[in-house]
């Protein structure tokens, strides 16, 4: 124990010992955790501590999964180029940003939780639909068990992408801070470098590190946490520098990342604009922020810009030899390559595969001669040859 934590920290760790319940347990530590002093003495006190958050995550989960059978799910199919959900507090405008955004018919009211499920709805921008899911209001402690927050937290883990709705009408600092720690407790990492570890289990051979410059820390405290997962056989490469609680992190399989922006709605409302720029001074560094007034359809354009953006998609046109570029184009994940196109057309043009001609910013040339490894850019034209 360091000997310079505070008389809040000591009062914290007295809560977490006389917690009786996995979410007052989980609340006891996230106050230790957020009131240790960040220095080299403390660096396994914090440590500890985030790894006993993630392990009574999981058991909570568990729990949770044998009382209700798998419980209730609200999940949603995926359709389109991608699915980015929008989420916020309860009666922040998401119902109304959605019918702006994509015209659906959803009811709307300046009374919280007006949405019981997730709403989902196809927005049309630049020739590609993207999919939209309003996810009803979250409240804090939904990540613990209150009302459906931990299925509503599922929606979110499986969409691509994030877009948090908040009200300008209302504190924006406090919206996000609730919704950040919602998302923590729940396993999701909102904005965040995902650290770079491989880690590949092997049947024997013991434990191989490469890269075993890049740990900032005890690497007996690696070892330690290996054999706490019972990983006791693997190839660990680590491309990056790391601390120690971001390997524990790359060792957290319930973790999952994803990118988000703030839609900052009711920017006509008195005190908008002030509170607006709080939020930007706040949150300006860590996240791309648009203004809106979905109820005065102000401001929409760039609402649906950014989220494109976060889709992290690319639109590729086809064509075929001697003939203008087909219409509509394909949307593809940002990273696709002439094989994913190939596959999308018909799952034989990959056997028969000869070569592509592309046009556009992937390639030095117009129509220069590429393989099923190349790896395309938005607006691309892609001409592929088979035998």
């Amino acid at each position: 124990m360091p000997t310079n934590v505070t008389a809040e920290y000591l009062a914290a760790e007295e809560e977490y010992r006389n917690a009786k319940t996995i979410p007052e347990k989980i609340r006891a530590l996230e106050k230790m955790y957020a009131l240790v002093p960040k220095h080299k003495g403390t660096e396994k006190l914090r440590l500890q501590i985030k790894r006993k958050l993630a392990e009574l995550r999981k058991e909570l989960e568990r729990q949770r999964q044998q009382k209700k059978g798998g419980g209730y799910s609200l999940a949603v199919k995926k359709e389109g180029a991608a699915q980015i959900v929008l989420v916020g507090l309860p009666n922040v405008g998401k119902s109304e940003l959605l019918k702006a955004l994509t015209g659906v018919d959803v009811e709307s009211a300046d009374y919280p939780f007006t949405t019981t499920e997730p709403v989902p709805a196809m927005l049309n921008y630049k020739d590609v639909q993207i999919q939209l899911v309003e996810v009803p209001g979250l409240i804090e402690g939904a990540a613990l068990g209150k009302g459906m927050g931990p299925q509503l937290l599922a929606v979110v883990r499986n969409a691509d992408a994030i877009a948090i709705v908040v009200d300008l009408s209302e504190d924006p600092i406090r919206q996000m801070n609730i919704l950040l720690q919602e998302f923590e407790r729940a396993g999701i990492k909102v904005n965040k470098k995902k650290p770079k570890v491989q880690i590949r289990k092997t049947p024997s051979g013991g434990i191989v590190i490469n890269g075993i410059e890049n740990i900032i820390g005890d690497i007996e405290e690696v070892m330690k946490m290996l054999r706490e997962e019972k990983i006791h056989s693997a190839e660990i490469t680590v491309m990056e520098p790391v601390t120690l609680e971001e390997f524990a992190d790359a060792l957290d399989d319930s973790l999952v990342w994803k990118n988000a922006i703030i839609i900052a709605n009711k920017g006509d409302a008195p005190g908008s604009k002030e509170n607006y720029e709080k939020l930007v001074k706040t949150f300006g560094e860590r996240f791309k922020i648009v203004p809106v007034s979905a109820k005065k359809r102000i401001n929409l354009e760039a609402v649906k810009e950014a989220i494109y953006e976060i889709a992290d998609i690319i639109r590729v046109f086809t064509k075929s030899p001697g003939e203008e570029p087909a219409y509509p184009p394909i949307a593809l994940r940002r990273g696709a390559t002439v094989q994913d196109v190939a596959e999308r057309i018909h799952k034989d043009l990959v056997k028969n595969f000869k070569y592509a001609r592309v046009w556009g910013r992937s390639v030095k040339f117009p129509g220069q001669r590429v393989g099923l490894d190349h790896v395309l850019e938005d607006g691309d034209i892609v001409e592929i040859h088979a035998r």
